[in-house]
């Protein structure tokens, strides 16, 4: 399985980035699951939102909740990451994470993607 993410970059507090994740070389099922963590300088990578491929189970970390919406797109096999309000707290590299529905763990990684929020 591999998982490109794409969309970060610089904007100022209050904007907007919508993230992309391409998922290549597995057919997931309904119930297998998509997420975005993130990871600041100095800080250990953290849960940021989860949802299921058919896009019925959603989860959110709480610094984001109301700001953040995962969604999916099954027929192109994507996930995005709409951030709206974004916060200079936001700034992290985000990664794009898949496990199967029955793991305990997430079992494929993106690259990262940057994204800077500037006060």
């Amino acid at each position: 399985v591999q998982l490109q993410a794409s969309g970060g970059g610089l904007v100022q507090a209050g904007g907007s980035l919508r993230l992309s994740c391409a998922a290549s070389g597995r057919t997931f099922s309904r119930r297998d699951r998509m997420g975005w963590f993130r990871q600041a300088p100095g800080k250990e990578r953290e849960f940021v939102a989860g949802v299921s491929w058919s896009g019925g189970i959603t989860s959110y970390a709480d610094s984001v909740k109301g700001r953040f919406t995962i969604s999916t797109d099954n027929a192109k096999n994507m996930a995005y990451l709409q951030m709206n309000s974004l916060k200079p707290e936001d700034t992290a590299v985000y990664y794009c994470a898949a496990r199967q529905w029955q793991s305990g763990t997430w079992d494929y990684w993106g690259q990262g993607t940057q994204v800077t929020v500037s006060s």
